[in-house]
Parts: C-alpha cells; sequence; structure tokens
C-alpha cells in the first residue's frame, strides 16, 4: 500500500490525509462543469461530443497525475478555457485546419512549450513580454468567450445589416438562456460550492421544461468508446510545411506558454507560497500538453479554480490525484452529461468571460504606447473572430509606438523577433 504521508510529504507541507482529500473533491466540484464545456466547444471543431468529453476526462485525469507526483503542487489540471476556443474557432475556423490537424498542432506547440519548460527560455520569455501584451491576451479571450457564450444562447445572432443583433427574445432557448444565467449568476456571487455543477443541472432541467431538449431521446447505455477511437491519437502532421499549421503551432505556444507562467505565478508563489515547486509544476503542464494532442483535446492548463483547493487547505499533489480520480469517475455519467444543451453552457461561458476580463486592471492605461496595442488585442481578438489575428495586431503596433515616440529601449528582441513573424504571416495570407 502506497505511504501517502512519505510521498506526498504531508509533514512539509503542513497538512494531513483529511486536508488533502477534502480539497481535492472541493477542486472537483468547482471544475467538473469543464467535461460538459470542453466537450461542446471541441464539437464545433468537429470531434464527436462523445469523443471530446472522453478526452477531456482523460487529459485532465493524465495533467492531474502529473502535476501530483512531478511537482507534488495540489494544482487543477484540465483543458483550459481559452484555449480551447483558439482550438476551435482559430485553428480550425478561421485557420482552415481540419481536428485532427489542429491537434497535429498542439502536439508540436507541446514540445516547443515543454523546450521552454525545461530551459531557462521560460524565465527570458516571462521578462521580455510586455505585461500590457499579456493582460491584453486574457481579457481578449474573455471577450471571445464570452461573445461565442451569447451567441450559443441565441441573446446574439447574425444581422446582414449589422453584423450581429440582438435575437429573438421570445425564443424558447432565448429565454432558457436567461434564467439559466440568472440562476448561475446567483449561485456563483453567492460562492455555493460545486455553483457552475448546480446550475448545469438546473438549467438542463429548465430547458428540459420550456422544450427546448427532450429526456425521452436520453442513452443510457453505458460507455461506448466506438466514435473516440477514431479521435484517439488521430493527430496530423501532413501540413507541417505550411504556414497556416505554424501559424496556429506558434500561437498555441505562445499562449500556452503565457497561460500557464501567469498562473502558476500568482497560484504557487502567491497562494501556495512555495516558489520551488513552480518550475516543476511549468515542466509537468508542458508534458500534459503533449499528451492532450494524442488524447484528441485542446491543451491542458492550471485554472483559476486551483484557488479553490488551494483555500480549502490544499498543499501536496495528493489534492490533484483526488480531482483527477474524480473527473474519471464522472464517465459513469456521461449519457447525462451529453444531454447538457447550449443553453445550461452558455451562462458559464459569460460569466468567465467576465471573469478574466478583470485582467485589464494590470495595464497601465496611463502609457499610451502601452494601452493602445493592449486595446488592439482586446478589441480584435472578438472582431475577426480569431485569437491569432487579434494578439498579431497587438504585437505588431508594439514596436510601432515604442519607436515612434523615442522608447525604443523598452523594446527587447523577442518583442521584434514575434512582431516581424505576425507581420510575415499577414504578408503571406494577403499573397496567398
Amino acid at each position: 500500500m502506497i505511504n501517502m504521508k512519505g510521498v506526498f510529504k504531508f509533514k512539509e507541507n503542513k497538512t494531513n490525509l483529511k486536508k488533502e482529500v477534502t480539497a481535492g473533491l472541493t477542486s472537483f466540484f468547482s471544475i467538473i462543469y469543464i467535461i460538459a464545456v470542453n466537450g461542446h466547444i471541441l464539437q464545433d471543431a468537429g470531434i464527436p461530443l462523445e469523443a471530446g468529453i472522453i478526452a477531456t476526462v482523460f487529459s485532465s485525469l493524465v495533467g492531474c497525475l502529473l502535476v501530483a507526483f512531478i511537482a507534488n503542487a495540489p494544482l487543477i489540471i484540465v483543458p483550459g478555457m481559452g484555449i480551447n476556443a483558439l482550438f476551435t474557432y482559430t485553428l480550425v475556423g478561421s485557420l482552415g485546419l481540419n481536428y485532427m490537424e489542429a491537434l497535429g498542432a498542439v502536439v508540436l506547440s507541446g514540445v516547443l512549450f515543454a523546450l521552454v519548460a525545461f530551459s531557462k527560455l521560460s524565465v527570458i520569455i516571462s521578462r521580455s513580454i510586455p505585461t500590457s501584451l499579456k493582460e491584453a491576451i486574457t481579457v481578449g479571450i474573455g471577450l471571445f468567450i464570452a461573445f461565442i457564450g451569447l451567441q450559443k444562447s441565441g441573446i446574439v445572432v447574425g444581422n446582414t445589416h449589422n453584423f450581429v443583433g440582438l435575437g429573438n427574445l421570445s425564443s424558447s432557448i432565448v429565454i432558457a438562456s436567461i434564467i439559466n444565467l440568472i440562476i448561475t449568476l446567483f449561485l456563483f456571487l453567492k460562492k455555493v460550492p460545486g455553483n457552475f455543477l448546480i446550475s448545469i443541472i438546473i438549467g438542463t432541467i429548465t430547458s428540459y421544461f420550456l422544450g427546448v431538449i427532450n429526456f425521452s431521446h436520453i442513452d443510457t447505455s453505458f460507455i461506448t468508446f466506438e466514435n473516440y477511437k477514431h479521435v484517439f491519437l488521430s493527430f496530423d502532421l501532413r501540413k507541417f510545411t505550411t504556414i497556416p499549421f505554424w501559424t496556429a503551432t506558434f500561437s498555441m505556444t505562445l499562449v500556452l506558454v503565457f497561460e500557464n507562467i501567469g498562473l502558476l505565478h500568482s497560484q504557487v508563489d502567491g497562494m501556495l507560497k512555495a516558489p520551488e515547486k513552480n518550475s516543476k509544476s511549468l515542466k509537468a503542464i508542458s508534458i500534459s500538453a503533449i499528451v492532450c494532442g494524442l488524447l484528441g483535446t485542446s491543451p491542458t492548463v492550471s485554472t483559476v479554480e486551483t484557488a479553490a483547493g488551494i483555500t480549502a487547505g490544499g498543499r501536496t499533489g495528493l489534492t490533484s490525484v483526488v480531482t483527477g480520480s474524480f473527473i474519471l469517475l464522472s464517465l459513469f455519467f456521461l449519457p447525462f452529461i451529453k444531454l447538457v444543451p447550449n443553453t445550461a453552457i452558455a451562462p458559464i461561458l459569460i460569466i468567465l468571460g467576465g471573469l478574466m476580463l478583470t485582467n485589464i486592471v494590470n495595464i497601465d492605461f496611463a502609457d499610451f504606447t502601452e494601452a493602445f496595442p493592449a486595446f488592439l488585442i482586446m478589441i480584435m481578438i472578438p472582431l475577426t473572430y480569431s485569437i491569432v489575428d487579434g494578439i498579431a495586431f497587438g504585437f505588431i503596433a508594439y514596436p510601432l509606438v515604442k519607436l515612434f515616440t523615442n522608447k525604443h529601449k523598452q523594446l527587447s528582441l523577442s518583442i521584434f523577433i514575434i512582431s516581424f513573424l505576425f507581420l510575415t504571416n499577414f504578408l503571406l495570407h494577403s499573397l496567398g
């Protein structure tokens, strides 16, 4: 029998078995919504819903186990919101890759991320990229996720005159979405444990009574891997020599590095106060990102919900093991997870988008040379429906505004290289 106290060093981390299990359960209930949400977003990329859910579960389990045994940190490692939108709506939607080619880009971006994580590049990149641009990426993705949620709810629809407009408020789909948004917002603001999970359950029931879904069509059969076997190890690298593939890989790597470095700094250094676990955690997440491409999903990240487990007393990797184990057990509820409609998913996307918007306070708007490139990233990500294009506008503008105001000393070589690559990509696309 495994000696939990010895493996996870309870004494050194001032914790015990009860605290770690409790923290793991808290983390599980705070993040379980990701199974349904990520499955629906992957479905938009062409991955069958059931296969997307299974891939999400397996990648979450692997991610949690890696960070548990490599870093002994109580982190929640699951496919991240924002980066799943990048996978579906940019790599597949905008760049024209199919989901198998996009998974190939995930594998390669995971390898590049690992090269960064296992070297001093993580520190160099983190210091050389301006805070305003890093924060703007998070805000822009937040706006994008909220926009997707509004579309899935039917509240915002396409409009031939204005591009977008207000949906039909008398529609049962819109009514269900608005009711579910109110319920989700109430549970979230009241800090009810497992608020998003509860909102999904209530939202699904509400949608049933409003005629959005029909429970008579539910498939109560046991888990089937029929669809998943076509997704597992389906990554395709045959477009390795094309510009869209490398644009996808480069942008995915960029977001992976920025997002995880930022999250780990706040969670491991800040909340956990264990900076010695930071580097190991980054390495574990980078390996997990590679595995995601093999398993058939967008990359995993350390999520903001990790704060719930740490607040509940989680201090070691056992918290992550418990979280990952319960996520695996959720597969037994697969028939019910598949039943969850967009009207129950959309409110969560809208609220998560709003949460990501809070990073805007870290941008220095008093300095227009910092504010304007950040503004371009934030506004262009949702308006172009492309995270890559939105980031590109900001990174190209940044060195320009600095040069125009004689602030060239604030520019790093990394910024010039990244800006040049984005500009080259735009030029090649215009010529092609």
